[in-house]
Formats: C-alpha cells, structure tokens, sequence
C-alpha cells in the first residue's frame, strides 16, 4: 500500500478530528451539555456511532465518549522511514474521521438550522434570466429523515435500487457531471451527492445544466462539504438496523450488512485532499470503494472490499462502468424503444408549468386507463393507433387533451384476474420516461408531457410503444401480444371511460367476496429477505402483505411470470387454529424459508405470536393495554403515539424478521379487511391512529364500522388531536362509548 495514501489519509484525519474537537467545545461553551444533538426526524440517534460503537448521542454531553474514542483511534503519523503499508491504522483513521463528522454535523444543525432543507425535493429558483439564483434556493437537503429513509429504503431491499453512488467533489464541466448522472439513473442507481472542488459541487453542476436533483429523482444532494458524506453511511446503517435487524453495537454485522448487501462505492471527481482520503478510507470498512478521475495512489490488492479499494485515472465516460465493477455489482439498462432515456431514477421527476407542452387528465379533461385480455387472433402485438389528435396537432405552444389508453392483451397463460395487476403498471412504466409525468391510475390518471420530450421527438404513440416494450419485458411469461390503443376526442374517451368503469365494477366485487377460508392456496413473499433474512411475508386473500404492495392476487401473478422468484405457492394444509389463523401448511414452509429461525406464526393475533416484520411495512400496530385495545401508526407520521414510541422506534424494535407479541406489522389496506386482528377482537379493537390515517382509509373504516353494528366506530377512533397517551385515548374512549372498553380484556 502505497506510503502517500497512508500519509494523506491519516493526516486528514488528524486534521477532522482536530476541527471538530474545537467545534465541540465552543458549543459546549455556548449551549452547555444539556443541548439537544439530533438529526431531525431521525431514529438511531446518530445513525454511524449508534450503529457502530452503540452509544446514543442525544446531547453534548453524550458525544463526549465518541469523540475521545475517535481521537484515541487515530494511528500513529507515518514515518519516513521503515513504514509499513498495512491497511488497519488507514481503516482507523477513517473510522476516527467519519466518527468526528457525524458529530460536527449534528453541531451543525444546531448551529443554523436552515442550513439543510428539509424536504425530498429542491428547491431551485431561476432568475429573469433563467440562470440558478444560488441566493434563493435550498438544494443541500441534510440527513434522510425517517419517512424519506423507508420509502427509498425499501426499495433497496426490493432491489429496484440496486445501489449507489456517493460522489464527491466537481466535474470539469455541468455537462460531464449531467452525463454521468444520468447514466446512473438509466441503471437505476441512486446518487447522493457531498463536497465541493475549488468552491463547486457536482450539485450545482447539475442545476446548471437542468437536472432535477432530489429524492425523487435519485440525485440526492446531502452537502457542500466533505462531512455530508456521513449522510451516506448513516443511511447504509440505518437500513442494516431497520431492515435487516442488526442490533446496534454489532459493529463486525453493520460492516459485513453493508459490505454483502448494500452495493454502494465512491466516485472522487477533481483533486483528492487529505480530508477526502481520510474518507475514503473510512467508506473502505464498510466494503466502499472509491473510484477517482485524478492520478492518486491506488491499493489494488483485494481485502475488506471485493475487489480493489481505491482506483485512479478513470476518465468520464467509463466511470459509471468501471465503478460498478469494481464494486461487483450487476446493472441493467433497461431498453424502450422511444426517444427519451428510460428508467427508475426518472419516475419521479416533476413536470412543471414553465417546462408544460401537453397534459392529459388531471381534472382538466378526463384520462382514464384499461388492461383487457384478449383472444390471441383479436389483436396485433406491436400495433399502436391513435383515434383522435397527436400532439404534433398541437402546434407550438402544446395544450391540453382528455386521453383514454386502452391496453389489449393476449396470451395462454393470461388469466382475466391479472388485468388489474397489468393495469396498475402503467403508472410507473410510463413514469420511467425522462420528461413524462403520470399520476393516478384507472378513471383518475393525469399525464403531463415537457417540452424537452416532446423537442427530441417524443409522440402519443410512444406511450403505446411504452407498455408494448415493458409488459413483454416484465410479463412475457404469461403474454404473447399488447395492442394499444390511444383515444384523444372528448366523445370517444367519454364511452371508453363508461366501459371501462364497468371493468372496474366487475373486479371490485370479484376481490371484495375472496376470503381466506375459501382459498386452499396462499402466497409467500420472501423480497426482504435480502436486508432481513429470517423474514417470510405470508399473504392471503384477507392479509395482504406488509408493505403494501402485494395482495393475494399480485402474488397469483407474480408466480405465473417467475415460478421460482420471491412469491411461492404454499398449500395451507390443516387449520390449526382458526380463530387466530393459523396452518400447519404455512408453518411447514415459514419454518424452512426462515432457515429455522421461525417455526409458526399467526395471521389475525397482534397478541399471540403475531407474523413476522421487516421493517418494509406500511403501519405497525402496539398493544394499548390501558385501553384494551390497539392502536396503529403509518411511516408517514412522525409524531408520538400513545405506546410511547414513534413509528421509527417501533420498526426498530420489533422490524428484521422478529415476531413480536404485543406488535405487528401490516399494509394501510389490511386495516379495512375484515381478518384484520380478527383473533383479538377485530377492528373494534382499534382504539388511536393518526389521523391522516383515518381520513386516507374513511370510506373503508365507515364500510366496515357498518358491518360490525357500529356505524360511527370511525369517530369513535381517537387520533393526535385527542392525545398522545394512554391516559387521553382511554377518557376519550369512555366519553364516546367505544366499544373496545365494554370487550373482554385482550389480554390474559
């Protein structure tokens, strides 16, 4: 190993440690022990040190301990003479830095608090002459709060995020940095973004050129200095807790979690700094490599990473390619044939007004979407119509126009309960294209098309060629043709959308009568097992899985396409308990999916042996002793709850795999089926939710307050405006005569 990176990294570290030593104690001197140290909206405290050494930095005071241990851990300086080129002292002066940064940052957030944006997007404002007025917008969006964190985390573990990439500093121009990104996005990588080069980040680069950056559009730009890198590590550790359910302080599993699961590198652009190797060093115990456009001593050998640790001279049309092979990760550019890129990273992209040329729907006319199954010698695979005007019809200025998009599809093996399954791809699939906007499904959609799109030649038709190219690349297993036809004229949509009401009719009352009791044939869904291996998701007509994605119909579907991927056929077999819901044949195979972590498990009790969680779900449900009841909390709400944790505490503590009495995880849809806790006393037993939970899910909590005879149960729910605590929920159950409190006890 080569004695200038050792001299480079070890200093830098020094230099860190150093920095933020002074910047403790002049806040210690300021605001005394007592301050508040958080990443706001956060659980895992900070996530690097609570991972990693165990210890919650809640405050001044509490960061004292991991500050000395990052001083105690620096090595010695490198000597001129006899060095010897071993990587340890290198991995510790890493760890020492990434250690002081974390803390520095958390300072930071005390010290101005405006300083990070927080929101999943940013904010760039343009001035009279369309330049980024740096004074007026808000791009460095700090640490992942925990919403953020689950939303994209999951789909790390779903694996429509294979990875990602940590770049710092600048490119020699917006142009190179544009392109770089996004061919990330084409391979469906995130890009968190921290640093600058000679006063310049890649960030800002981007803004220059017209990129959108944000969470949505997998460009995530955490800061301007080389410390926000600890955002990106602190995100790769809290998954590994969150999902993966590795205790904190388990240091050897967080490193090996990150290194086997999490496929992240370092992309150095323009000059390594001692501070940038000390992070780079730091990133290495973690199985990171850096990739680097300069000359830099590189450390070939294999070790802690799978292959090389740090590589030099990259120029910048390989260095997407090289990085993921260094990395050992395999990437798939998904191919379309139209003439926009295409892929994950742009589904969330946002068309705005002054970018507008056409939109569809969205309240202004009516758009509506249907997936039919066809007779194979009904329809032409490959055969797109438009009935109505083109865009091109539009003229310069663009405008607006109803839309129904009606998907024909034949094959042997279709199956006319996948129609709804198909149909509910359309949103992404479209969304994938850079520079269309879709939101919405069936009778409700909206799509706006840029003008960049429409300039390099997108047409109506390519939105047929769209769901041609990926329903045959996703579903090719169980179709043989897709014919689409577009519609435009206000009459035509207008009969389309009748016909296709009538669809959704027929299927809503199809699913709505499936019971569990009815179906011998239930579903496994073993996607998280990536993050939490000893976890297996169960679904049946009447659970649907925890994260909300799959329901027993998806999974019918999910099978037919790919018979040996995550979404298995499992024979109940014998009822063992059929108030709890339990079978003999669900076991047999939790037992072994599990690798005989989890023997049983049961599908309507929160209190006896409830499923397993992941970490991935939607809602996780607490016992409310004091109440007799439960109560139930989504991700999106960050507030506390009567049990006495917010949502992130309570993933943390019973996510990875864990079957926890007294918790459960379970999907937004789950709440309004009627097995849902069926073993404990069913819906009436729910007592607190949120309540943007409760007005997400009124019309369902009204439909089934009805079916159990208590029509106004949904006002009887307490939520946040009632209170917080037990205490509150149970006088305010009382007032209102819920029925929770007249019902035996649910426990013992």
């Amino acid at each position: 190993m080569s004695k200038l990176v050792a001299f480079a990294a070890i200093q830098g570290a020094y230099n860190i440690v150093s920095k933020v030593e002074g910047a403790y104690n002049m806040a210690l001197e300021k605001y005394g022990p007592e301050q508040k140290l958080e990443f706001p909206n956060t659980g895992y405290f900070l996530p690097i040190i609570y991972s990693l050494l165990g210890i919650p930095v809640k405050d001044l005071a509490s960061a004292k301990k991991p500050l000395e241990i990052a001083r105690r851990l620096l090595p010695p300086h490198v000597k001129n003479f006899n060095h010897l080129p071993f990587l340890g002292p290198l991995l510790d002066a890493g760890m020492a830095s990434l250690f002081a940064e974390e803390i520095f940052e958390a300072i930071r957030y005390v010290d101005n608090p405006d300083f990070y944006f927080h929101s999943e997007e940013c904010e760039v404002v343009l001035d009279d002459k369309g330049k980024v007025d740096w004074g007026k917008s808000k791009i460095w969006l700090g640490a992942a709060d925990d919403i953020v964190m689950r939303k994209r985390g999951v789909e790390f573990v779903d694996g429509s995020a294979p990875g990602f990439a940590a770049i710092v500093g600048a490119a020699p121009t917006p142009e190179i940095a544009k392109t770089i990104a996004e061919e990330y996005q084409r391979r469906n990588l995130y890009v968190f973004m921290a640093a600058n080069q000679n006063g310049t980040t890649v960030t800002e680069q981007l803004c220059e050129a017209g990129v959108q950056i944000g969470w949505n559009t997998r460009l995530v730009p955490f800061g301007p200095d080389i410390s926000a890198a600890v955002f990106a590590l602190g995100f790769a550790n809290r998954a590994a807790m969150a999902f993966g359910g590795v205790k904190p302080g388990d240091y050897k599993r967080i490193l090996l979690y990150n290194k086997d699961r999490v496929f992240a590198f370092v992309n150095a652009l323009g000059e390594v700094n001692a501070e940038w190797a000390a992070n780079a060093a730091g990133c290495v115990n973690w199985g990171f490599p850096t990739i680097a456009d300069t000359d830099i001593p590189e450390i070939l050998p294999t070790g802690v990473c799978t292959y090389e640790h740090v590589v030099a001279n990259v120029t910048h049309d390989e260095i997407v390619q090289k990085s993921v092979e260094v990395r050992g990760l395999k990437t798939v550019v998904t191919k379309v044939d139209i003439p926009l890129s295409y892929g994950a990273a742009f589904e969330g992209e946002r068309i705005r007004k002054e970018d507008l040329y056409v939109e569809f729907g969205g309240g202004k006319t009516q758009a509506t979407e249907l997936v039919e199954m066809a007779e194979m010698d009904e329809i032409e695979d490959n055969k797109v119509i438009v009935v109505g005007q083109d865009i091109k019809d539009l003229g310069e200025k663009g405008g607006r126009l109803p839309l129904g998009i009606f998907v024909q599809v034949a094959g042997r093996k279709m199956q006319p309960d996948f129609e709804p399954i198909l149909e509910r791809q359309i949103h992404h699939l479209i969304n994938y294209a850079q520079g269309v906007m879709h939101i919405g499904q069936r009778d409700i959609a909206w799509i706006r098309l840029g003008r960049p799109a429409v300039d390099k030649g997108f047409e109506l038709r390519h939105i047929g060629q769209i769901l041609h190219d990926m329903f045959h690349k996703d579903f090719g297993s169980i179709l043989d043709k897709v014919q689409v036809t577009l519609y435009t004229g206000k009459a035509e949509v207008d009969k389309f959308t009748e016909k296709a009401r009538a669809a959704y009719k027929a299927r809503d009352a199809r699913v709505e009568n499936m019971t569990d009791e009815a179906e011998e044939t239930y579903y496994s869904c073993t996607l998280c097992q990536s993050f939490a291996p000893s976890h297996v998701c169960v679904i049946s007509p009447e659970r649907t899985g925890l994260c909300g994605a799959y329901n027993w119909m998806d999974c019918k579907a999910s099978f037919e396409i790919n018979p040996t991927g995550p979404n298995q056929p499992i024979q109940k077999g014998e009822c063992l308990d059929t108030v709890l819901g339990q079978w003999k044949g669900v076991n047999d195979f939790v037992y072994k999916a599990s690798r005989q972590k989890v023997d049983h498990y049961n599908f309507y009790s929160i209190v006896y042996d409830p499923m397993t969680t992941c970490g991935c779900c939607e809602c996780i449900a607490a016992l409310l002793p004091g109440c007799n009841g439960i109560m139930t909390v989504h991700r999106d709400y960050t507030g506390e709850t009567p049990c006495g944790m917010k949502f992130t505490t309570l993933a943390g503590v019973m996510g990875g795999g864990q079957s926890s009495p007294g918790f459960v995880g379970h999907s937004k849809y789950n709440i309004i089926q009627r097995k849902y806790v069926a073993g404990d006393g069913g819906i009436l037993r729910l007592v607190w939710m949120p309540k943007s939970l409760k007005e997400e899910l009124r019309e369902g909590l009204e439909r089934r307050g009805k079916e159990m005879g208590v029509p106004d149960l949904i006002d009887k729910i307490a939520d946040e405006t009632v209170g917080t605590d037990e205490a509150a929920v149970m006088e305010f159950l009382q007032k209102v005569g819920h029925p929770a409190v007249n019902m035996d006890p649910i426990v013992g």
